[in-house]
């Protein structure tokens, strides 16, 4: 097709505050300079997702979401030298470039986020979706809106990833897996020999038990309220479990740690367990966010019991790591076996993403993975 052409193809588009997705005959523009065409193989699905579809995050609708795929480049921009058509990539968040924590080597804490991820257009405002009446769809959701057989990706966020590996199993390498690992191996810099506890044990939060496994933590303490999620993570590296339905896991962490943990990260998106991930902190101990609530949530803190014994509370978004880097590293982890993610998988049609949200909602699976095409 000439550079200039637009296609149909097949995208789910949820067009009202918590809406389901219906997938809808849509038409796709070719990419602007800096942009990247990508016919998309397989996506996996994010709490972020339901979370906009939510409108507890802004996003204008209608809009085509999905933020973890990857496929096949189909075409690039004029201006893109990353990547070439036939390439195997993985998407992962939009970032600017342009400001200070961009050329700092912080992108994934960029200053211009909200509209790089959840401004529903380009910068420039024009979509490259639009649907069956001609009107547009918003899109460029985390700069890839992966929810569809196609995407237009910005160049600077997608990954080259290698062609022997399936892009069903690699997809959520660009957003959860990479947030709940970054956190501890970047952002945190979770040290051997520590004591590492996380509260959630969804994708982000098994994520980062395998990460602490990886780091070096000589105590890994997963807390859930799913006993079947508390037995899986005691297989992927945790040392510990706590049911916080049955105990308290700050009297808890305290008893394993004697003197509490050096490290703990909120994963859960719970308010009042975030109180918790800082009290089970030990003197200079570090607790990170990564748990998305609504905005405005709010949770009180005892200042003293904060500030007397050094803690440090910290906010990470993708786990503050440069995909480009960072997404190569984890595939080398798991070829080693040492971070095992295919095993938080499960695979749905693309025609079945409500069931495979549904059982993301409820529990059912850990991190469902949509199959689009074929590579």
């Amino acid at each position: 097709m000439g550079i200039h052409e637009s296609r149909i193809i097949k995208a789910a588009v949820v067009r009202e505050k918590g809406g389901a997705m219906q997938l809808e005959d849509v038409t796709i523009g070719q990419p602007a300079d800096d942009e990247v065409l990508v016919r998309m193989v397989a996506s996996g699905v994010c709490h972020t997702d339901m979370v906009v579809r939510d409108q507890l995050l802004p996003m204008p609708l209608p809009a085509v979401l999905g933020h973890e795929g990857a496929g096949v480049v189909e075409a690039v921009g004029r201006s893109v030298t990353n990547v070439v058509p036939g390439d195997h990539v993985v998407m992962s968040y939009g970032f600017c470039g342009d400001c200070v924590r961009c050329e700092s080597g912080h992108p994934a804490h960029c200053e211009n986020v909200l509209p790089q991820c959840f401004g529903g257009s380009r910068a420039d405002g024009t979509t490259g979706i639009t649907d069956a009446n001609g009107q547009p769809v918003h899109d460029h959701f985390f700069a890839q809106s992966s929810f569809a057989q196609y995407s237009l990706a910005n160049a600077n966020n997608v990954v080259k990833v290698p062609k022997d590996l399936p892009l069903e199993v690699l997809a959520p390498l660009g957003c959860g897996l990479q947030t709940g690992s970054g956190a501890v191996l970047q952002a945190m810099k979770v040290q051997p020999g520590s004591a590492f506890v996380v509260f959630g044990a969804g994708a982000v939060g098994l994520a980062a038990v395998m990460a602490a496994k990886i780091a070096g933590a000589t105590k890994v303490i997963a807390v859930d309220i799913n006993p079947d999620r508390l037995v899986l993570a005691e297989e992927l590296g945790a040392t510990h479990t706590v049911n916080a339905k049955e105990t308290d896991p700050v009297a808890r962490i305290m008893e394993i740690t004697g003197k509490g943990a050096d490290f703990s990260l909120e994963a859960s998106g719970h308010p009042a367990v975030l109180r918790q991930a800082v009290d089970c902190l030990g003197i200079f101990g570090t607790c990170g966010i990564v748990g998305a609530t609504p905005l405005g949530s709010e949770v009180s803190l005892d200042i003293n019991g904060v500030m007397i014994p050094g803690k440090r509370v910290m906010g990470i978004v993708q786990g503050d790591v440069i995909a480009s880097t960072f997404i190569p590293m984890l595939i080398e982890f798991y070829r080693q076996g040492r971070f095992p993610f295919d095993r938080l998988i499960k695979h749905y049609d693309f025609n079945d993403i409500n069931q495979a949200i549904e059982d993301s909602e409820t529990g059912v699976t850990i991190k469902p993975v949509l199959r689009i095409g074929t590579a």
